[in-house]
């Protein structure tokens, strides 16, 4: 048999690769190689037993809990079925979501109510009594006109309420008085007991100037000299003046500048606001002389303060009433120093101040603090009842104020 040459051959003479080129024998040569090594190949008998076996429990796990729950379909024993026994997986989620939500907005709300009632504890106790509104409609008054003449009682009762450094007058009569300067009014001048109108008027001008100067400046509130109220009187009145700077300089039961002049210890009190409320009245009389005028003065003043040592916030009142006589004389008759006024009788009622004390300044008591001084005695008196004149016998004991 004749060979062709190439050292190849099929027993017939024949290329079995005719038509076939070179590359793409190659090709088809790498192809299959990369198939024989994806094929899949027929598990071991091991792997078979384990697969077996794990598809076993699934099964018996899925019967556990189909005859716990109930029929296919969710629900419990019982339930038709197809009963639905609560919402898929997401919408519970949301719903947790907002009950969360729901219940801290719940929380906080609770938390800030128990505050408020441990606070004012009062408030709850007016809803359920419906003090509440009477509160509101005392609020919505407004103020009182002003006094003309003596009243005939005492101010009706307010519902008790504990002061605030933002409402110091709460559960106060005197909410319903002027502020400061503005409650002493001054009555139109006249002529009188040979005393000219004009004359008239710069007394009662000079009469105001002395009540402000005396109760409501602040540096006599913080006890300071009141030297502008000092000023306004006549120094003609020489015991008068030496009583007065003998109270100021050595005070004691006798000669007590509280007899004239509102003071508080500025290192133990301060004031709550900048408000003192006043009520009260003056009016002319003509002098026991001619060329003399009379005026007689009446006011309380309700004093809202706080202890000065930081962060006080306990608010309590202190009360004074002054009743006094100032004289206007007319220059031409009488020897007078021109500006000032001739000082005549005066009282003074003090409410909720330490009792046998007299170095000179008030010292309100709080509520929430120990008592100092000696106890108060007697029957309570209404510091705001203002129908009839300041009690007689200054020094007969300290009485108790049946409001504040």
């Amino acid at each position: 048999m004749a060979d062709n040459g190439n050292g190849n051959g099929n027993g017939n003479g024949k290329d079995d690769r005719a038509g076939v080129s070179d590359e793409e024998w190659a090709r088809f040569l790498e192809q299959a190689e990369a198939g024989m090594a994806t094929a899949p190949k027929e598990p071991s008998a091991r792997a078979r037993e384990v697969t077996a076996r794990l598809r076993r429990e699934e099964e018996q796990r899925a019967k556990a809990a189909k005859k716990k729950w109930g029929r296919k379909g969710g629900g419990r024993p019982g339930d038709p079925p197809g009963w639905r026994t609560g919402p898929a997986w997401q919408e519970l989620e949301g719903r947790g979501r907002g009950r969360r939500r729901l219940k801290a907005g719940l929380a906080i709300a609770a938390i800030a109510a128990l505050a408020l009632v441990a606070l004012r504890p009062e408030l709850v106790i007016d809803r359920l009594t419906g003090k509440a509104a009477q509160r509101g409609a005392e609020a919505s008054r407004g103020p009182l006109p002003a006094e003309t003449a003596r009243p005939g009682a005492a101010p009706s009762e307010t519902l008790p309420d504990r002061p605030t450094l933002r409402e110091p007058f709460r559960g106060s009569p005197a909410a319903q008085w002027a502020d400061g300067a503005a409650g002493i009014e001054v009555p139109e001048a006249q002529a009188l007991n040979g005393v000219s109108k004009e004359y008239v008027a710069e007394g009662l001008a000079r009469t105001k100037r002395f009540l402000v100067a005396a109760n409501l400046d602040p540096a006599t509130l913080r006890g300071e000299r009141p030297q502008p109220a000092l000023d306004l009187i006549d120094p003609a009145q020489d015991e008068l003046v030496a009583l007065v700077e003998r109270s100021l300089a050595t005070p004691d039961r006798d000669s007590d500048p509280l007899h004239l002049f509102t003071r508080f210890k500025a290192a133990e009190i301060r004031p709550a606001g900048d408000v003192v409320k006043v009520r009260g009245r003056m009016e002319l009389q003509p002098g026991d002389k001619p060329g003399l005028v009379d005026v007689v003065v009446d006011y309380t003043f309700v004093y809202p303060v706080v202890e000065a040592r930081a962060g006080a916030e306990e608010v309590t009142r202190s009360i004074v009433r002054r009743q006094m006589e100032f004289t206007i004389a007319d220059p031409v008759r009488w020897r007078v120093k021109p500006g000032t006024l001739q000082l005549g009788a005066y009282a003074a009622d003090t409410a909720n101040t330490s009792c046998d004390r007299w170095d000179g300044y008030l010292h309100p008591e709080f509520p929430g603090r120990p008592a100092t001084g000696t106890a108060p005695s007697g029957t309570p008196q209404d510091p705001y009842d203002r129908s009839k004149d300041i009690r007689s016998g200054q020094g007969e004991g300290c009485t108790a104020a049946s409001r504040l």
